[in-house]
């Protein structure tokens, strides 16, 4: 299933390096430094960076969230013990549980 998703996409990047072969210049103005590469190979270079950025940003912000999601789970897992010692002490409590009427005979019946 991934395979189909990925498939085109890989499709689209491979068309996209192929038909931007032309060279440019990337500058940084306040630096007299110049990078020549294909337009293709900048172009993904600096989505992918910003991908990661934005990755990078979505991760930090449910860190928060994601610690407060373990803390109630422990939390869930502290209650569901509580309510079986409850429900093994009243178990215990009540002790043998007599059959109801008519029990007896359905039993004889077979």
């Amino acid at each position: 299933m991934q395979w189909l998703m990925l498939l085109p996409l890989l499709l689209v990047l491979i068309l996209f390096g192929v038909s931007n072969r032309q060279e440019v210049a990337l500058t940084l103005w306040p630096f007299d430094l110049a990078w020549v590469t294909p337009m293709a190979v900048a172009v993904l270079l600096f989505s992918a960076v910003f991908f990661l950025l934005g990755a990078a940003i979505a991760w930090t912000t449910s860190l928060k969230h994601r610690s407060r999601a373990r803390q109630l789970e422990q939390a869930v897992r502290v209650l569901e013990a509580e309510v079986a010692e409850h429900r093994a002490a009243q178990a215990k409590d009540l002790g043998v549980v007599p059959p109801p009427p008519g029990a007896g005979l359905a039993l004889m019946r077979r």
